[in-house]
């Protein structure tokens, strides 16, 4: 499996050899496990902001969004008004996206109005089993569970996180574990 050989020569799934901020990415945060509601929020959040978008430009631009969206602590998002929605759409270190924008202050709300904690709301969709894809051909974009879980998100109040973005979100907090056989973090996650 040559395509899965790092210059480095380590073996990580393609996507993770093809630049250095991926291959940190992907060796130290993709597929791990990951909780807590300001966390899970960013990363719901930042799928979001890549919809449409390479994965790199929100890598590259996750501090300033951790600036511009206050650490992502919900409670303070919930509370930003139109003088932040403002301040937002001219921040050049975010992507300036008014319904991307939008979406994460509504989502912060709908945080506040749950009636479980976001962490057990989004862990309750991680799959009881889950097959190791061989290649990147064998990972799909779309589940049942993501299907379920962007349809439980937009009942309870959440915008912009369909079916694609909820699975992203689940590879990239170790819900499901997409590294391909052969990966080294292959089940280290």
């Amino acid at each position: 499996m040559i395509e899965l050989l790092g210059q480095d020569g380590v073996k990580r799934c393609s996507w993770g050899n093809s630049t250095p901020d991926y291959t940190a990415y992907h060796d130290e945060e993709w597929g791990k496990p990951l909780h807590g509601e300001a966390a899970l929020y960013e990363r719901l959040s930042l799928e979001s902001f890549q919809s449409g978008l390479s994965w790199i430009t929100i890598l590259r631009k996750r501090e300033n969004f951790r600036k511009a969206f206050r650490k992502f602590q919900p409670a303070k998002v919930a509370r930003f008004g139109d003088a932040d929605i403002e301040r937002l759409m001219a921040d050049a270190g975010i992507v300036r996206n008014r319904a991307k924008i939008l979406a994460a202050v509504n989502n912060a709300r709908a945080i506040a109005d749950l009636d479980v904690p976001l962490d057990e709301l989004l862990w309750s969709f991680a799959p009881a089993k889950h097959k190791r894809p061989r290649t990147m051909a064998d990972v799909p974009a779309v589940t049942d569970e993501s299907k379920a879980m962007a349809k439980e998100l937009k009942k309870r109040g959440f915008a912009f996180l369909g079916p694609t973005t909820c699975y992203a979100l689940m590879q990239a907090t170790g819900m499901v574990d997409d590294h391909v056989a052969g990966c080294f973090r292959a089940n280290r996650s």
